[in-house]
């Protein structure tokens, strides 16, 4: 017993020397099944290979982690630069590839820099997370889109792959009830939803139909999360 835990710790820790990203993807992939009762739909519309964008509603602070487990490839993100910075964990969000970004008003360039950092990405052939919406939705539903979305695919038009989030609105990390975070946990093991439409051609893929699309998912995630779908 003893010699055959010690082979699973050193068959974990020589995974994590060799693929740190790879090893945190399945480490987060368990923890949020642990955590949640999951389902995911349309996980092969993201592409096996080459860049693409992934277009997602923004519920909570867990979000990235969701999609991130649910996604059959890595994914770099987008994030609030003041949580990027975060003292416990900048570390983490390092490892993954996280791009932050502050707003315009507090850095004038940050938005460039930012971008500039999601190109990079993209001409790697990487897949690259967007909450268009900017900022956790304040009423469980789905905000305007912000410019970003049109600002990246005019420098690199890539795929667009929409996807619904449902299930989170109502958890501790949301702005459901309060702020989110200031406010205990008061549910274990909630629906949650993440459906993935079909790709959209860039020429295809303005702002206004993405996020019709994207509402259009998350009514689907909708029905499940709330016990009403199959």
């Amino acid at each position: 017993m003893a010699w055959g835990l010690l082979a699973l710790v050193v068959v974990a820790l020589g995974g994590w020397l060799c693929s740190p990203r790879r090893m945190l993807r399945r480490l987060v992939f368990l923890m949020i099944h642990l955590l949640y009762r999951l389902r995911f739909r349309g996980r092969r519309h993201i592409p096996a290979h080459g860049p693409a964008l992934v277009v997602c509603n923004h519920v909570s602070f867990v979000d990235a982690l969701v999609v991130g487990g649910a996604s059959p490839r890595p994914l770099r993100f987008l994030m609030d630069r003041p949580i990027y910075e975060s003292p416990w964990l900048h570390w983490l969000f390092k490892l993954v590839g996280a791009i932050p970004v502050d707003s315009d008003r507090r850095d004038p360039g940050e938005l460039r820099r930012a971008l500039e950092q999601v190109s990079q990405a993209l001409r790697a052939g990487e897949v690259v997370m967007l909450f268009p919406e900017g900022r956790l939705t304040s009423d469980g539903e789905i905000q305007d889109f912000r410019r970003g979305l049109d600002l990246i695919l005019a420098r690199d038009p890539v795929p667009v792959v929409p996807a619904g989030l449902a299930g989170l609105w109502g958890s501790w990390t949301s702005h459901c009830g309060g702020r989110a975070l200031s406010k205990p946990p008061r549910r274990f093991r909630a629906r949650v939803a993440l459906y993935f439409g079909a790709p959209l051609a860039p020429a295809e893929a303005g702002r206004q139909r993405v996020e019709a699309r994207v509402r259009a998912l998350k009514a689907e995630a909708d029905e499940w999360a709330m016990g009403r779908g199959r």
